[in-house]
């Protein structure tokens, strides 16, 4: 039999004998790869959408726009349509800057674009539901359609004026909602308004009868679309104030929403990959006399390091790619929607790209090796007849400790000598309470922080898109996070009574009941929880110091308290499940299993 089909039938018999082990290492670097996928690749995201969008509406590689009201400034503004190295063009048109309420109540900046009622070659937005401009109608963006919650059919008041929804359709002329405004009144692309358009007529109207803010627009196809900079109207108008964006800026103003989402998925993959790597090494440890003895017994008809190596390793990276590959496939899937929350671009986002597979596979390979390195290594350096006898190791005697526990009532008492047996185990409970702390503060500082409404004067009407989609990524991060805790509160335990049945059982003969057996076990888990919930706290508010603004809310310090208190309390009631399960075992069973 050569050495891959025998190495191949054994993975596939441990995976058999544990599937519990094995779902639980592909949930794990199935979370921790697709968020730092995300992470990775959202910018490159954004960028496919709006090239995608581009191509769509025959997007402009140049908008230029000008807020001069003189005689000079509209022939000025269309002289640049001269340039040799423009190829197409399309406007002026006239921009105006108003107020819409749809609904009655969703009140928002908004800037009206007078288009002509047959598309142009040069910026013609894409109709995605109704149909193009006509006389008394209105066409909505639909980023901008979306937040207000209006369709085709439904009226807003734009200026006083009633106008039914003819339309909505998206452009890459303009950033994504709501950075509709280029220049203007308001001071800047930075400005939360709506994009609506009208024909050129009714905006006319519209400008008059209101005396609303006016600016003027000219949309160019260059000759070369990466040359942008060589068009320049300041150096050519001096005394006329020309704003022009190019394609690129646009497109990295898409991305100001995602300014944020890149650090939170980015920290949660880290948090994630810790919480993995200790919950894979709590299993790897739970079965390390198992694997002792399959290596004594390779080793025993003739296995070298490297194919002993290869059976015990090899499970746990066929486990890792399998869940690097469906993170990938989620990070693929979850992707357009998180590039674009706006629903102002249009297209399917290319999913993580080559750098990022390799990095993504990197991290799920790591988890595997760094989990059960050291279970694997110790199978190897042991002696074959030792193997072959492999039995758990005696704890060493402490007389501070035995004298210290003594002290303490029966559930203390077993609680503080498991977690003194173990201390590598315990530091590692330890760091995921931390964790899990870490992502609780993130969460309820994010909570607390203010935001500024889109409505008119920050008012409420339209919430802050950005603060949203924010504040809904952290809950999925720390979602993750809470899930990966509880598997791995779960395994600790459960690994934990596995090794000291012996121990529980012996107790057990000289009256301990299975009630203080299982506050035992579960107080195995809670005294290491402590100081990381202490540390954890501290950690988180640290750790958000780095990405958050100077004037950032601090959210209570009885909040903090709190969510220590509630992850400790959490901890002890999921520890109780398995240790209540672990410590029904007859006492004859447990003995007798560890004396065959």
């Amino acid at each position: 039999m050569g050495s891959f089909v025998l190495v191949g039938r054994l993975v596939l018999a441990d995976l058999r004998r544990h599937r519990a082990q094995a779902a639980m290492l592909l949930l794990a670097v199935t979370v921790a790869t697709a968020t730092m996928a995300l992470g990775l690749s959202l910018g490159g995201m954004s960028d496919a959408l709006y090239a995608q969008t581009r191509a769509a509406t025959a997007g402009p590689d140049v908008v230029a726009l000008t807020s001069a009201t003189g005689p000079a400034a509209t022939p000025a503004l269309a002289s640049l349509a001269d340039d040799p190295d423009v190829i197409a063009h399309h406007g002026p048109y006239r921009v105006v800057y108003a107020d819409l309420t749809a609904r009655g109540s969703a009140t928002s900046q908004v800037v009206v674009q007078g288009f002509a009622e047959k598309p142009a070659a040069v910026n013609r937005p894409l109709v995605t539901s109704g149909r193009w401009v006509r006389p008394g109608g209105t066409v909505l963006e639909r980023g901008f359609a979306t937040a207000l919650g209006v369709g085709v059919g439904d009226r807003v008041t734009i200026a006083g004026r009633s106008y039914p929804v003819v339309g909505i359709a998206v452009t890459a002329a303009t950033s994504i909602y709501p950075w509709a405004a280029q220049v203007g009144p308001g001071g800047g692309p930075t400005d939360y308004s709506g994009l609506a358009w009208m024909t050129r007529s009714d905006a006319r109207a519209l400008a008059s009868s209101a005396d609303l803010p006016v600016t003027m627009a000219l949309d160019l196809k260059l000759r070369d679309p990466a040359a942008t900079g060589t068009i320049d109207g300041a150096d050519r108008f001096p005394d006329i104030d020309i704003t022009l964006h190019s394609w690129q800026f646009t497109a990295a103003q898409d991305k100001v929403i995602l300014r944020n989402s890149r650090p939170i998925l980015l920290v949660g993959s880290w948090l994630l990959s810790f919480l993995a790597v200790t919950g894979v090494a709590a299993l790897a440890a739970g079965r390390a006399i198992e694997q002792t003895r399959r290596a004594g017994l390779l080793k025993a008809v003739g296995a070298g390091p490297g194919l002993i190596g290869a059976v015990v390793l090899t499970q746990y990276l066929v486990l890792a790619l399998a869940g690097d590959a469906l993170g990938l496939a989620l990070a693929r899937l979850a992707g357009p929607a998180l590039a674009s929350p706006t629903a102002s671009r249009i297209g399917d986002a290319a999913g993580p790209g080559t750098s990022t597979v390799v990095t993504a596979t990197v991290l799920a390979v790591a988890v595997a090796v760094l989990s059960t390195l050291r279970p694997t290594t110790r199978a190897l350096r042991t002696a074959t007849v030792s193997a072959l006898s492999a039995a758990p190791r005696s704890p060493r005697h402490r007389p501070w400790l035995t004298a210290l526990s003594a002290l303490l009532p029966t559930p203390l008492l077993l609680g503080l000598r498991l977690t003194a047996r173990r201390p590598g185990r315990a530091v590692l409970q330890a760091c995921a309470t931390a964790t899990t702390v870490i992502a609780i503060v993130g969460l309820l500082t994010m909570h607390v922080q203010p935001e500024r409404g889109y409505g008119l004067g920050g008012a409420a009407g339209l919430p802050n898109l950005r603060g949203e989609y924010d504040r809904r990524l952290v809950l999925a991060v720390t979602l993750l996070l809470i899930a990966l805790a509880v598997v791995n509160t779960l395994t600790f335990t459960w690994t934990t009574a596995v090794e000291a049945r012996a121990n529980m059982a012996i107790a057990r003969t000289l009256g301990a009941t299975p009630g203080q057996v299982t506050a035992g076990l579960s107080a195995a888990q809670l005294l290491p929880s402590l100081p990381g919930a202490a540390a954890g706290v501290p950690l988180g508010v640290g750790l958000l110091s780095l990405f958050a603004a100077r004037n950032a809310a601090q959210p209570p310090a009885a909040w903090l308290l709190g969510a220590a208190l509630a992850i400790l309390l959490a901890t002890a009631a999921l520890a109780a499940l398995p240790a209540r399960l672990a410590a029904r075992r007859p006492v004859a069973q447990a003995l007798a299993a560890e004396t065959a």
